[in-house]
């Protein structure tokens, strides 16, 4: 899971890549999505404590990967996601965090992070002899006040730590990783957990990792022979006198090539038989009959939203379903998609529309807007965002077919019988100038507008204005049985075929 524009998700791929390697090590078909989930697979996710809306496994097998820090101590997760937890299927990595969220820890298993072989095979170059690593010692992650001191602390005994100035993460942030003597793992929460996600990928990237280590540290045994180990109490004497010592560097060797050979080969495949079980018992569960959602967010892409239907033109940004919806689509309507299964489209369906810097690209922005509100439900709401006309915004994307201000929604609004509109119409219901960081603000600052328009029905003297304006008057076409034409003829009633001319 990964909220629009956040960065530190990226660290999330560390662990969903082994669980990827793992799983497909046992034979499963394993795909790797940002956000989205899959109809009728097994779903394995991360991250939701950045926000999962519970309903979504009402039709989605969904097991939650638990790396937080749970309980005292811990990370300060919302209540919703230890709710979400508590309720669901889920895989830890520590068996301390599971009373956080159940009583029954015997139902939660526990995957043990440890060597990742892919991530050998990705250096194209040889590996650099510890010795020779430019880089003392790397420390990256978040930073606080306490890890920051033990961090001065360790360079009072000469040793340089290096520490990136901006996130980054994946291969960027391996390179520099493959460059170190040594990665140091220190504790940012009072509970000092061990974090195996960040220490098994880099002993499988070749590099030697010293860890703080409390009376709170319970790491895996597999690991007490991976890793050089320091205390609160001999980090001056570790730092100043063993660490990067020819003997430190044998011992690092000797650790690297211990971890090299653990395999957890057996414990995913506890983890998929697990998983299997509880699809097929989910399977039982799940709604029937095709999806109708009620919210839509058109032009997906980046902001690709969990729960809504996901519509776009472009089979690359990966929606829930590919659709043009400036081109008449005939409701009501099924189709299949890959992440929602079968979904249903009729007309007055949905209750919100949303569209991210939408209207500004679309060549036939009237056939779009008539056929979202033809989708919207009465009171319905379209939720836009669009660059400001006056602004430099309005203009900085190359793909923009139009500028939009103020009076962009007069038709929509009020000249409804224009765009052949006639039983209702969109009422601004709010609106808004927003800045650059996307903040409300004056319309000296704007770079774009947010305008929230609702659907209503007409009123009477709209439909007669709506009758006067249109090239037709919008009558009942008051047809009659053509098959045969009764006349009366002379006092008594004929029947005639009819002429089949056209008469105005």
């Amino acid at each position: 899971m990964q909220r629009v524009g956040k960065i530190h998700s990226l660290g999330l791929l560390d662990p969903a890549r082994y669980f990827r390697f793992q799983l497909r090590q046992l034979g499963a078909n394993v795909t790797l999505s940002k956000n989205r989930l899959q109809h009728g697979a097994i779903n394995f996710v991360f991250g939701a404590h950045l926000g999962f809306d519970p309903a979504q496994r009402q039709r989605h097998t969904c097991i939650f990967v638990n790396l937080e820090q749970l309980g005292h101590g811990g990370a300060k997760v919302p209540k919703s996601y230890l709710d979400l937890l508590s309720g669901s299927a889920v895989i830890d990595y520590d068996q301390e965090n599971i009373s956080a969220y159940t009583k029954y820890p015997e139902d939660v298993p526990i995957a043990h992070f440890v060597s990742a072989p892919y991530l050998a095979r990705e250096n194209k170059q040889p590996s650099i002899p510890i010795e020779d690593r430019p880089i003392d010692l790397l420390f990256f992650g978040s930073m606080n006040e306490r890890r920051k001191k033990l961090l001065d602390r360790i360079e009072m005994q000469g040793i340089s730590v290096s520490v990136f100035d901006k996130p980054i993460y994946c291969a960027e942030r391996d390179h520099y990783i493959r460059q170190a003597k040594a990665v140091l793992n220190c504790h940012f929460y009072e509970s000092s957990r061990f974090e195996q996600v960040r220490v098994s990928h880099c002993l499988s990237l070749g590099t030697p990792v010293v860890s703080e280590r409390n009376i709170n540290t319970n790491p895996a045994p597999f690991y007490e022979d991976a890793v050089s180990w320091f205390s609160d109490e001999n980090i001056e004497e570790f730092f100043s006198s063993k660490f990067g010592t020819p003997a430190w560097q044998e011992q690092a060797q000797n650790q690297l090539a211990y971890f090299k050979q653990l395999d957890a080969t057996d414990n995913f495949a506890e983890i998929l038989e697990f998983a299997q079980g509880y699809h097929q018992g989910h399977a039982r569960h799940v709604t029937a009959g095709p999806w109708r959602p009620v919210r839509m967010n058109l032009g997906s892409g980046k902001d690709y939203k969990p729960g809504w239907l996901n519509v776009d033109i472009l089979e690359r940004a990966e929606p829930d379903v590919v659709m043009d919806l400036s081109q008449k689509v005939q409701l009501p309507i099924d189709m299949k998609s890959r992440t929602c299964g079968l979904v249903h489209l009729s007309r007055g369906q949905f209750e919100t529309i949303y569209a991210n810097n939408v209207l500004e690209h679309v060549p036939n922005l009237t056939g779009l807007m008539t056929q979202c509100l033809d989708l919207l439900a009465e009171g319905g709401l379209f939720e836009i965002e669009v660059p400001y006309e006056r602004a430099l915004t309005a203009w900085q994307d190359p793909t923009h077919i139009r500028a939009l201000n103020e009076n962009s929604w007069v038709y929509y609004t009020q000249w409804f019988w224009y765009l052949g509109w006639f039983e209702h119409r969109f009422e601004i219901e709010k609106s808004c100038y927003l800045d650059t960081q996307l903040n409300p603000c004056e319309k000296e600052k704007a770079a774009f507008m947010r305008v929230t328009l609702k659907k209503i029905p007409t009123t009477a003297h709209e439909r007669t204005v709506a009758r006067t304006m249109q090239a037709n008057w919008i009558v009942p076409d008051d047809e009659i049985d053509c098959d045969q034409i009764s006349v009366q003829v002379g006092g008594e009633m004929a029947e005639i075929e009819p002429l089949g001319q056209e008469v105005t």
